[in-house]
């Protein structure tokens, strides 16, 4: 089906005049626009998800949060144990330092025997301690391990898109690289282009098309991989300028999903290109080099690097427009 055009569309694309040092960023968008859509009531709901927003901090700030609510547990349960005071054995008297480091002995269960309960309202306090310090270590327990368990993909999206002719066609090309070193097998990318758009009836709507693929996957991953999209008729793109691309706000989504053949389980990557970070008339360089031994290999300090076809550039040693799909 035909995608629906828009108006005062020229012919062919003008030549995008995009910056070299502009940067390509992570697909942070959608979850952004979700959280500030969000109604105050329904804010709340949202972050009642505790196990998730756990799940998904950085080990930074995971560390650091488990070790603010080790000590700040500790410390509420010593403050406890040093207003009852006087029921601690071999304790000195109103000292906050043995009232925590006992606190520290008991929620751990250590006991090394020379402080210990010696009243009926510290036996009490000891034996909540001592409970939640068990439910504590399960769960941070379970916590560590599902996030040490977790399978993650690390893919290198190129930081630039780039449109070139390609057995005749304008094609729009990007790259992704494996930067393990591992296979991820019957690997999967979708492209979808987003643009908002006025219905008949006034309603302006994000819509969003996927784009046809070259080949949209592959068995094994493994290196490199050069995803493109021809710019037919039927296409989104086609016919559109960098002004009326931009006035509609269009992103290029990627979404790259396959299985980790280390760990037996399905990966996902995702990335956006905006409008300043493609390049008209642009190819990819040749990351592709033989060691003496026959191996291929990538270099990847020249991953993102493009050069223009209008001049053509005078030829490296070695270097041949090859383009691995």
């Amino acid at each position: 089906m035909k995608v629906p055009s828009l108006p005062r569309l020229p012919k062919r694309f003008s030549p995008l005049t995009a910056s070299p040092k502009s940067k390509a960023r992570q697909v942070k968008t959608l979850r952004t626009a979700i959280q500030r859509s969000q109604r105050p009531g329904l804010q709340f709901i949202v972050h009642l998800d505790l196990y998730h927003w756990l799940f998904a901090l950085s080990w930074r700030h995971f560390l650091l949060l488990v070790t603010a609510f080790y000590f700040g547990l500790n410390l509420l349960f010593a403050i406890v144990f040093w207003y009852l005071g006087g029921g601690i054995g071999n304790a000195e008297a109103g000292s906050f330092k043995d009232a925590f480091f006992f606190s520290i002995q008991t929620f751990s269960t250590v006991g090394y025997g020379s402080m210990y309960p010696q009243s009926l309202a510290v036996h009490i306090l000891v034996t909540i301690e001592i409970f939640v310090g068990l439910l504590c270590l399960a769960v941070l327990t379970g916590l560590m391990f599902a996030r040490f368990s977790r399978p993650t993909a690390k893919i290198l999206f190129s930081q630039v898109a780039v449109i070139c002719p390609f057995e005749g066609i304008p094609t729009l090309m990007f790259r992704a690289a494996n930067q393990r070193n591992n296979r991820i097998l019957e690997a999967q990318v979708r492209v979808s282009l987003t643009r908002d758009e006025m219905t008949q009836e006034g309603y302006l709507l994000r819509r969003f098309y996927d784009l046809d693929l070259v080949r949209s996957q592959t068995p094994i991953f493994g290196l490199s991989w050069l995803i493109m999209h021809p710019i037919t008729p039927t296409s989104p793109l086609y016919g559109q300028t960098i002004e009326t691309l931009t006035e509609v706000g269009v992103e290029l989504w990627v979404s790259l999903t396959g299985l980790d053949e280390t760990f037996s389980q399905t990966i996902h990557s995702r990335y956006a290109y905006a409008i300043p970070e493609l390049r008209w008339h642009h190819r990819f360089v040749d990351i592709f080099y033989q060691t003496p031994d026959g191996r291929w290999c990538l270099e990847l300090g020249r991953f993102h690097d493009t050069v223009s076809l209008r001049v053509p550039p005078p030829p490296t040693a070695g270097e041949t427009l090859l383009m691995v799909d």
